[in-house]
């Protein structure tokens, strides 16, 4: 299970960030995963609740996923198609000269703060 180390790439970004920005509390963090990126949503979401509760910055924080759909395009007629339900055959000329054109994305998105005031 790679998640745990993905968890443990994203605090460390999350680290600097709030660092550079003087943060003491994130309360939220959207991440963009690609249908195809190899990462397990739920996964994931159960390795961020473990390692983001050893982090006083992290403890209660929020992590949201959104899905990025995989999209492939056919090199030979132009058209692009949904990866999931078709794989790497273009479903309208036959053609195995496709590519990946969205998907495989892993994205920190957002990071919510408490209004400090």
């Amino acid at each position: 299970m790679h998640e745990l180390g993905v968890v443990f790439h994203i605090i460390d970004d999350l680290k600097v960030v709030a660092d550079e920005n003087q943060i003491d509390k994130i309360e939220k963090v959207t991440i963009e995963l690609g249908e195809v990126s190899t990462v397990i949503p739920h996964f994931l979401t159960d390795c961020w609740k473990w390692a983001a509760a050893k982090e006083t910055l992290l403890e209660s924080t929020e992590l949201k996923i959104e899905t990025i759909p995989a999209i492939t395009e056919c090199s030979d007629c132009g058209k692009q198609f949904g990866t999931i339900a078709h794989g790497k055959i273009c479903p309208f000329c036959g053609s195995e000269k496709t590519y990946l054109v969205q998907g495989n994305e892993f994205l920190i998105k957002e990071i919510e703060i408490e209004e400090q005031g």
